[in-house]
């Protein structure tokens, strides 16, 4: 039986991962319009993750506080069950089931 990851396999694609990087940094290096376009672009996507998580550490208490349920219940302010519907609907005859059933 043939193992499935040989030196083969991985040195391929070691190879290929080479020869992308070594393609990007050239790209990169070249100043064209399509690599100023991606630098653009990359420098808003991390500004905007970064001014995302500072805004998340400065307001993300109070914006968890404003939908956090507060009080008794299963999940905070809800009640356990509605007061005008019964628990489980059931047959005529059948025993009414709780959660612990």
């Amino acid at each position: 039986m043939e193992e499935p990851w040989d030196f083969e396999f991985l040195s391929r694609i070691a190879d290929s991962c080479l020869s992308f990087l070594s393609e990007f940094v050239d790209d990169w290096v070249a100043n064209d319009m399509r690599v100023s376009i991606f630098k653009i672009l990359l420098s808003w996507l991390i500004f905007s993750l970064i001014a995302i998580h500072f805004a998340w550490k400065v307001y993300g208490n109070t914006v968890n506080d404003m939908y956090y349920r507060q009080g008794a219940g299963q999940n905070g302010g809800t009640p356990d069950t509605a007061p005008h519907l019964s628990g489980w609907e059931s047959k005529i005859g059948d025993t009414l089931k709780t959660h612990r059933d």
